[in-house]
């Protein structure tokens, strides 16, 4: 898997075909078996057991796995997450998830001053998974569309991974469950019924920490993660019968991110876009624009061009939040005007 594309399935609102799973689906068969694998993990959210999420990703594990594991809380992201840590800390794996996304800044502070902090402070590890639904494109408006990620990605001691494909949506969440520090799991709502795949039968997990090129190119390439890797390749098929070959990159996690992928895409195109949902200043873009100024500066044939949503809140408004987001045509206008540099 590492550094190449699997079979990405296809877009669509349909069901999926038989032996093939939705990202949702996918995202509950890794919790289901991470559960049966490891009685020591355990979930907690709102809503999550009886109603089975508000999205139904744990749709049903309450009757396999008991209230016990599958623990409604108060809608209280500060308290979710404050009894995590404690269960973490005391040799438990929690998966706590925010019914959307936006909320976790409720419990910033516990994550970032005392999840992120503990190895460091006192060399105790906080195995912590915070899940839930991110992103806009459902007309949710400002509080139940956003991108948070860049707060995080910005805190040591975290990690942060946003699977784009029903394959890394199973497998990082297994490795995010597996591994012995705090990993923010961002999953994008538009995704979890459009994206289908047929999935291995035997265990597997996705590395945290290394990007996928999802599509080879030679002229330039779109670095992004998340929905926008649809969205990139989607350009990337118009743009193709315009004679511009275009390189796609999934960093897949965020931070610690895969630079070494970045910088040999970039190193081999020349040129770069970096695309993301989130809104742009101070985005995951400007990072990875820092660090191709900074190691690959001599590779580059054109400026490094941003495309992200501009810096206001969400729209709910359905005509607004299109102008808001970014879209392929936005793609292929600014791979058009980079080629010709």
């Amino acid at each position: 898997m590492s550094g190449a594309a699997p079979h990405l399935g296809a877009e669509g609102a349909t069901p999926a075909a038989k032996g093939q799973t939705t990202y949702v689906d996918a995202i509950r068969e890794g919790l289901r078996e991470e559960m049966a694998r490891d009685e020591r993990v355990f979930l907690l959210g709102e809503d999550i057991g009886v109603y089975g999420g508000a999205f139904k990703v744990t749709d049903g594990l309450i009757a396999e796995f008991g209230e016990e594991r599958v623990i409604d809380t108060p809608i209280s992201e500060t308290a979710i997450v404050g009894a995590a840590v404690g269960a973490a800390m005391m040799g438990m794996r929690p998966v706590a998830e925010m019914q959307f996304i936006d909320f976790i800044s409720c419990a910033f502070d516990m994550i970032t001053n005392f999840a992120a902090k503990s190895r460091y402070r006192h060399g105790v590890g906080v195995p912590l998974v915070i899940r839930g639904p991110s992103g806009g494109g459902v007309h949710g408006g400002p509080f139940h569309s956003q991108n948070p990620e860049g707060y995080f990605a910005h805190t040591p001691g975290l990690k942060v991974v946003q699977p784009a494909t029903a394959y890394d949506a199973k497998g990082l969440i297994k490795a995010a469950i597996r591994d012995d520090d705090p990993v923010l799991f961002f999953e994008h709502k538009f995704l979890y019924r459009r994206i289908k795949e047929e999935l291995p039968a035997e265990d597997y997990v996705v590395p945290i920490g290394k990007a996928a090129v999802r599509r080879a190119g030679r002229d330039l390439t779109v670095v992004t993660y998340g929905a926008m890797v649809w969205t990139a390749l989607e350009a990337a098929k118009t743009l193709e019968a315009e004679g511009i070959d275009v390189e796609v990159v999934d960093l897949r996690t965020l931070f610690p991110m895969d630079e070494n992928t970045v910088l040999e895409s970039v190193a081999k195109t020349n040129k770069a876009i970096l695309l993301h949902e989130a809104t742009r200043t101070g985005g995951i873009g400007a990072e990875i624009a820092a660090v191709l100024s900074e190691r690959c500066f001599e590779y580059l044939d054109g400026p490094l061009v941003r495309v992200t949503a501009p810096d206001t809140p969400v729209p709910y408004s359905p005509p607004l939040e299109e102008a808001f987001l970014p879209n392929a045509e936005k793609v292929c206008r600014a791979a058009r005007a980079l080629a010709a540099y």
